[in-house]
């Protein structure tokens, strides 16, 4: 199959990072092709929050609504598919994906996304973006004031403990590992009526993805409602590591101010190089890499 060649940005992963990226470059005149596998991270999820406009909307009632926006702009193509290699060769960019399709591109931006880790608990990964979240932004507000666990490791679990604890006065910590809580800490739980519960949780019963209770190694039980799990994940797409790129010690592509990775001519937005996990986030980050881009392939014309 012949490579496909006047495009001038690649964006890999279609969701809210590389549409917004997509609509900047979109109405400036430039050609780009959005490859994406159609999996995103917050499929599950009911409800999204804190992104103004569009706050109690469904995540895939935005990005339906923002991809219809974007291709209405005739330079911008999407496709279904999954880019499996990506090569730098001199200035350029050869990308292919798992239909076999080839396509060459001036600038690549990678919109791919991590993968979280489910850890090995029953009812865990069917409770995940409903009742177990990750965010407090993103779903704070709709969990508040219900009895809630904090499962993390001591050094998680007291960044997320005020913040929760604003939102509701029945928080204990369960912790993933043996906690060694020191004296302060142990204090500063106590003053705020926060409980420890240290064991092993083999299952978390549920109804459609509701919590109901979570279970113990000893068999015991306890009542929740509501759990905050960061989890640990890796990038979604093997690309960036083929390219090259450099991945920081946390698990995230390295980026400048401008979201440059360390590879010149790739760029990278949205959950892959940002702790700030949330739609808003992505959205703007994608929108500053189109205006960079843009303005590169200007000055490199000009």
């Amino acid at each position: 199959m012949d490579t496909i060649k006047d495009i001038d940005v690649i964006i890999i992963g279609g969701s809210y990072s590389g549409l917004s990226a997509a609509l900047a470059l979109g109405r400036s005149l430039r050609n780009v092709m959005i490859i994406d596998g159609g999996f995103p991270c917050n499929r599950q999820t009911p409800h999204s929050h804190n992104f103004i406009t569009q706050d109690g909307a469904s995540p895939n009632s935005i990005s339906k609504k923002a991809k219809a926006q974007v291709l209405k702009y005739d330079t911008i193509t999407f496709i279904e598919d999954v880019a499996v290699s990506a090569k730098k060769i001199d200035d350029s960019f050869n990308i292919l994906t798992t239909s076999g399709k080839k396509f060459q591109a001036k600038k690549l931006i990678l919109a791919t996304g991590i993968k979280d880790k489910m850890p090995n608990i029953k009812g865990f990964s069917d409770c995940w973006g409903i009742s177990v979240v990750h965010c407090p932004y993103c779903h704070g507000y709709e969990i508040k004031n219900k009895k809630t666990g904090i499962i993390a490791n001591i050094e998680v679990a007291f960044h997320l403990a005020p913040l929760v604890k604003n939102l509701t006065p029945n928080l204990s910590i369960l912790p993933t590992v043996k906690a060694e809580f020191n004296d302060e800490q142990i204090s500063k739980l106590s003053e705020n009526h926060i409980n420890i519960i240290e064991k092993e949780i083999t299952e978390i019963e549920h109804k459609n993805g509701y919590i109901k209770n979570v279970l113990f190694s000893d068999n015991s039980r306890e009542p929740f409602e509501a759990l905050y799990a960061p989890l640990p994940f890796k990038q979604h797409s093997n690309i960036p590591e083929l390219l090259g790129c450099k991945i920081n010690e946390q698990g995230y592509i390295e980026v400048d101010m401008m979201n440059k990775t360390t590879v010149n001519g790739v760029f990278a937005c949205g959950d892959n190089c940002s702790r700030m996990r949330s739609v808003a986030n992505a959205v703007a980050s994608g929108s500053m890499v189109g205006a960079v881009i843009n303005m590169e392939l200007s000055n490199e014309k000009f």
